[in-house]
C-alpha cells in the first residue's frame, strides 16, 4: 500500500512538473513573437508615414500633436514616434482588458488548455495579417486581432492557480516571471535581426511578422501534444456567463475591482482581501507602467541614449528580473508572497527616486537595479496570492479580471505619466510617483489584518 502511494505521489508531482513547464516553455515561445515588434515601432511607424494611402494614419498623427501640444510636449521626431507608439500601446492594453476576464470566465467552463489554443491561432493570425499589412488600417486591423486574441498569459495563470500545492503554484508563478523576462530580453533582438535580413528583398517587417507566425504555429502544435488539462471536468462552471448583468460584471471597471463575477468569494472575508489585492496590483501597475513609459524620454533627453543604448539597457534590466525571478523568488516566494512583494515595492521607491534624481549614468543604472528587483518580483507575488482566491470553477475569473485590471492599468498610466513629465519635469515625476507608491504598499500591509477582523465578525 505504501508503496502504490509512493508510486502515485510520484506520478502526481512529474504531472505537476510537466504542467509548469509547459506553461513556461509555451509563454517563452508566445513572448518571443509577441516582444519582436518593439523596436521596430518608429520604424513602423515612418513606413506608414511614407507609404499609406489611407487617411487614418493622418487622423492618428492629428491625435497625437493635438495630445503633444496639450502637454507641453517639445516638437521632435522622437517624441512624436514614441507618443504615436504609446498611443498604439494604449489600445492593445485597452481590448487586453476587454478580453482577459471573458476567455478567463470561458476557461472555467470549457478548460485551460482549449482556450489557450484559441488564444494561440488568434496570434498566429494577427502574425499573418501583419506580415501582409501595406496600409496603415490593415497594420491597426492586425494589432487589434493581437489584443483581442493575447489572453493566454492571464488563461496559463489560471492554468497554475489549478495546481494543488502552494509550493507549485508558486514555483508556477515564478516561472512566468522567468518567461516574460526571457521573452523581453531576446524578441527585441530577434525583431531586429530579422527586419535587417529581409530588408533587402521585402518590406522590413515581414521577417519579424513571419518569424512570429511560425514560432506561435509551433506553440500551437507543442501544447496540444504535451499541456495536460488542468481544469477537470468535475471542478468547471456548469455555464458560461450569458446574462446581461454576468457580462457587466465582467466589462464594467468598477464591478472588476469589485470582483463580482467570482460568487464564491462574495460577502466573505476572501472577497475583501480580493478586492484589496485588484486595487493594489492596479496602483502598482499604474505607477509602475506610467514610469517605465517615460524612461526612454528621461535616458534620450539626460543623457543622450541612442535607441541602441536604450535596447541595450532594456536588455540589461531583462537579465536581472530573469536572474531575480529565477535564483531566489522561485525558491522563496512559496508562503512569504506579501513579505516578497511589499520588499519589491520598496525597492521600487528606492529605485524611482534615485533614477529621477540621476545625475549621471551610473547613478541612473543603479535607480534602475532596484526597478528591475522590484520588476521581478511584485506582480508575481501578487498573482500567486489572487490565486488562493474563489473555487476552482472561478480561478479563470480570477485571474483574468487581475489580468484585465493590470491592463487597465498600463493603457492609463503612460498617458499619466506622459503629462506629467511634460509638464513638471521627470525629476518631479519619478520622485513623486516612488513616493507614491506607498499607497498600495500601506495596502498591502492591511491584506491580514483585514482578513483576520471579518472572521472575528463571521464568528
Amino acid at each position: 500500500m505504501n508503496v502504490d502511494n509512493k508510486q502515485a505521489n510520484k506520478e502526481e508531482q512529474n504531472k505537476i512538473r510537466n504542467i509548469v513547464q509547459t506553461i513556461c516553455i509555451s509563454l517563452i515561445i508566445d513572448l518571443l513573437g509577441f516582444t519582436v515588434i518593439l523596436p521596430l515601432f518608429p520604424s513602423v511607424l515612418e513606413f506608414y508615414k511614407n507609404n499609406d494611402q489611407g487617411s487614418l494614419y493622418t487622423s492618428m498623427e492629428w491625435a497625437v500633436s493635438s495630445f503633444r501640444k496639450f502637454v507641453g510636449v517639445p516638437e521632435t521626431e522622437d517624441v512624436n514616434s514614441v507618443l504615436f507608439g504609446g498611443m498604439i500601446g494604449s489600445l492593445f492594453s485597452f481590448l487586453q482588458f476587454l478580453n482577459s476576464p471573458i476567455f478567463g470566465a470561458a476557461s472555467d467552463r470549457f478548460g485551460r488548455k482549449p482556450m489557450i489554443l484559441i488564444s494561440l491561432v488568434g496570434s498566429s493570425l494577427s502574425y499573418l495579417l501583419w506580415a501582409m499589412s501595406k496600409s496603415f488600417s490593415f497594420f491597426i486591423f492586425a494589432r487589434i486581432i493581437a489584443g483581442i486574441s493575447e489572453a493566454n498569459v492571464s488563461i496559463s495563470t489560471a492554468a497554475v492557480a489549478d495546481l494543488p500545492s502552494a509550493k507549485a503554484r508558486s514555483k508556477g508563478m515564478a516561472g512566468i516571471g522567468i518567461a516574460f523576462s526571457i521573452g523581453f530580453v531576446c524578441g527585441p533582438m530577434i525583431g531586429a535581426w530579422f527586419a535587417k535580413q529581409f530588408s533587402h528583398q521585402y518590406n522590413f517587417y515581414c521577417g519579424p511578422a513571419i518569424f512570429g507566425f511560425l514560432i506561435t504555429v509551433f506553440d500551437i502544435m507543442y501544447v496540444a501534444k504535451s499541456l495536460p488539462e488542468t481544469l477537470p471536468p468535475k471542478n468547471r462552471a456548469t455555464s458560461m456567463a450569458v446574462s446581461v448583468k454576468d457580462f457587466g460584471h465582467l466589462l464594467n471597471p468598477i464591478s472588476l475591482f469589485r470582483f463580482s463575477a467570482v460568487g464564491s468569494v462574495q460577502n466573505t472575508a476572501k472577497a475583501h482581501s480580493l478586492r484589496l489585492l485588484g486595487v493594489v496590483y492596479f496602483l502598482y501597475l499604474f505607477l509602475f507602467s506610467g514610469l517605465e513609459f517615460t524612461l526612454t524620454f528621461l535616458a534620450h533627453r539626460r543623457f543622450s541614449f541612442t535607441r541602441m543604448d536604450q535596447g541595450k539597457m532594456f536588455a540589461l534590466l531583462g537579465l536581472i528580473m530573469a536572474l531575480v525571478q529565477g535564483g531566489y523568488i522561485r525558491r522563496k516566494m512559496e508562503n512569504s508572497e506579501k513579505q516578497i512583494a511589499l520588499k519589491g515595492m520598496f525597492l521600487l521607491i528606492i529605485g524611482l527616486t534615485v533614477v529621477g534624481l540621476s545625475s549621471s549614468v551610473w547613478m541612473l543604472f543603479v535607480g534602475l537595479i532596484f526597478f528591475s528587483c522590484a520588476a521581478a518580483s511584485v506582480v508575481p507575488c501578487i498573482s500567486s496570492l489572487a490565486a488562493t482566491h474563489g473555487d476552482e470553477s472561478e480561478k479563470g475569473r480570477v485571474m483574468g479580471i487581475l489580468r484585465s485590471l493590470g491592463a487597465l492599468a498600463r493603457a492609463t498610466g503612460p498617458i499619466c505619466a506622459s503629462v506629467s513629465y511634460w509638464l513638471v519635469g521627470a525629476t518631479f515625476t519619478y520622485v513623486v510617483g516612488g513616493l507614491l507608491v506607498i499607497v498600495p504598499w500601506l495596502l498591502l500591509q492591511r491584506l491580514d489584518s483585514i482578513c483576520v477582523g471579518d472572521k472575528k465578525k463571521s464568528s
